[in-house]
């Protein structure tokens, strides 16, 4: 089985590791099957415990769109990478990430360990030439016409200097593009304010060099963005240290379960408030549906040779879904080759300087 070319309209073929997780392989199998319900140009490859997979793929038929790779090993949430590294050949979070790199499969979707995950997919994949260090990109819910904004980098590392930042802002540009459909992405840099005084020097720099390279890069830079503006309508993609954007990332899933809990509470309170409930139901629906976490499951790994969907470990089979799904999307667009094509024009802009890259950059 192996990767479609999508010029001719013919499948895509997802490289799966069913046994990361924390709810198991039933979970992501389902979720396999809710993704396979609505869109039947998806093939899977299937990595794990061939007992324990084969009746569950049978079940729900999906035996004749889904390889199963059998593998003897599980990476636990709690391994250590080094580990992984060293012995963790024999799983089936390995055998997901080497299906890519074989061209067996488009892009890999794990619900693993992520620390792991980014080590394996470094090794067997590879960064970009020109990459210093991979990002991990996610969506956010936003006021945005399509409901949602990018933001990276998320947590592959905590530093990044100024050309990191550059390559960030590239990166992101390609995600929007191939994985929002938006043509001219709006990009601006997350700092403590908007003014151009502000902030550590090597924002300062970066602010320079993105604003610079905007134009022939087919994208807008709006400049600084601070907290408030990740959620906006003003920018389809923030730009932040990986540090920084775990933090953000963690709070905003916090806040918005602590703002779900206190809606039930509240109109669990007294029997007004209960049937005021009843009365919103409808509308409390949709905005349980728009700020619901599993319809945005999955960070993808960017700077590597090969896509790599990270899901939440907690992922249900409609978060599974959700990163089958975009998984799906990145595959069909040739997302892996834009993005290299993307970070080319930025090791051309540091070492040509901005003149000699607005004569020869091409766009990704």
């Amino acid at each position: 089985m192996t990767s479609s070319d999508t010029s001719t309209g013919q499948s895509t073929t997802i490289s799966v590791d069913a046994m990361g997780g924390d709810n198991g392989p039933a979970a992501v199998v389902a979720g396999l099957s809710r993704a396979a319900s609505k869109n039947e140009a998806i093939r899977f490859i299937l990595h794990g415990d061939e007992a324990q997979l084969k009746p569950l793929v049978e079940k729900r038929k999906l035996t004749n769109r889904c390889e199963i790779r059998h593998t003897t090993d599980v990476v636990t949430m709690d391994a250590k990478p080094s580990h992984v590294m060293r012995n963790g050949k024999g799983t089936s979070m390995w055998s997901a990430v080497e299906a890519v790199r074989a061209g067996d499969a488009s892009v890999a979707v794990s619900c693993g360990n992520t620390g792991a995950l980014m080590a394996l997919s470094m090794i067997r994949l590879r960064k970009v030439e020109g990459v210093n260090r991979p990002a991990i990109a996610c969506l956010w819910p936003s006021r945005n016409a399509g409901g949602f904004n990018v933001m990276l980098d998320v947590g592959a590392d905590i530093k990044a200097d100024e050309q990191d930042l550059l390559q960030y802002a590239l990166m992101g540009a390609s995600y929007a593009r191939n994985g929002l459909g938006l043509k001219r992405p709006r990009i601006g840099l997350l700092n403590v304010g908007t003014e151009e005084h502000k902030g550590r020097a090597e924002l300062k720099v970066a602010n320079d060099m993105i604003a610079a390279i905007a134009p022939s890069a087919d994208f807008d830079y709006v400049g600084f963005v601070e907290g408030g503006d990740i959620p906006s309508d003003r920018v389809d993609v923030i730009v932040t240290d990986g540090f920084t954007g775990n933090i953000a990332l963690k709070t905003g899933e916090g806040t918005a379960s602590l703002i779900r809990d206190f809606l039930q509470d509240a109109f669990k309170a007294t029997p007004l408030s209960r049937i005021a409930a009843l009365l919103a139901l409808t509308s409390l629906r949709r905005l349980s549906k728009r700020i619901d976490p599993r319809r945005v499951n999955g960070g993808v790994f960017l700077g590597l040779n090969g896509t790599v969907v990270k899901s939440h470990g907690s992922a249900d089979a409609l978060g599974v879904a959700s990163a089958v799904q975009l998984a799906f999307t990145l595959g069909q667009a040739g997302f892996s080759e834009k993005l290299a094509a993307r970070v080319a024009q930025a090791a051309l802009l540091a070492q040509h300087g901005l003149q000699d890259f607005e004569k020869n950059g091409q766009d990704a």
